[in-house]
């Protein structure tokens, strides 16, 4: 053999070492992940929980499709939710992600004195506005009917 067997054997004494080297690196990376990652998560998913068994009408909330509304009724599994007014949707309570606080909806309403609605916002371009419409849509008709006999209509520019 090319390989003496005292020389083998005195490898053995080092791998002991290491084992134990190993092990306290493992149980490391353990804590590591454990501070870092898995605790943070269990808190908010504690959180998260106790803020959905706490809505109560009235709350103004954030679901996950990003809708914001007011609460209306809260049941075991369901909320509804007022979006708009007169306008309620029904979501799954679970499905809450944030909480706002009181009055958030009134502060974030878009203002009214942005665009102005189009009957207010010209009187004197409405008529004319309306005959252009009226002319658009007579044109159209005019040149449905003209092509629905015939398939193969000319186009502007090319021979019969």
């Amino acid at each position: 053999m090319l390989i003496s067997e005292a020389f083998a054997q005195t490898a053995g004494s080092g791998q002991a070492e290491a084992g134990w080297a190993n092990l306290i690196l493992l149980v490391g990376i353990f804590v590591i992940f454990w501070l870092l990652l898995i605790r943070p998560q269990a808190k908010r998913a504690k959180d998260h929980k106790k803020m959905v068994e706490n809505l109560q009408r009235g709350d103004e909330v954030i679901t996950g499709g990003g809708i914001i509304g007011l609460i209306l009724n809260v049941s075991e599994n369901y909320v509804v939710v007022e979006v708009s007014p007169g306008v309620e949707i029904l979501a799954i309570k679970s499905s809450v992600q944030t909480l706002l606080p009181k009055g958030t909806l009134k502060s974030i309403e878009p203002s009214k004195g942005g665009k102005q609605p189009r009957k207010a916002a010209a009187k004197g371009s409405a008529p004319a506005q309306e005959d252009k419409s009226t002319a658009d849509k007579e044109t159209v008709a005019a040149n449905e009917s003209e092509g629905s006999g015939n398939a193969e209509t000319p186009k502007a520019g090319e021979k019969n």
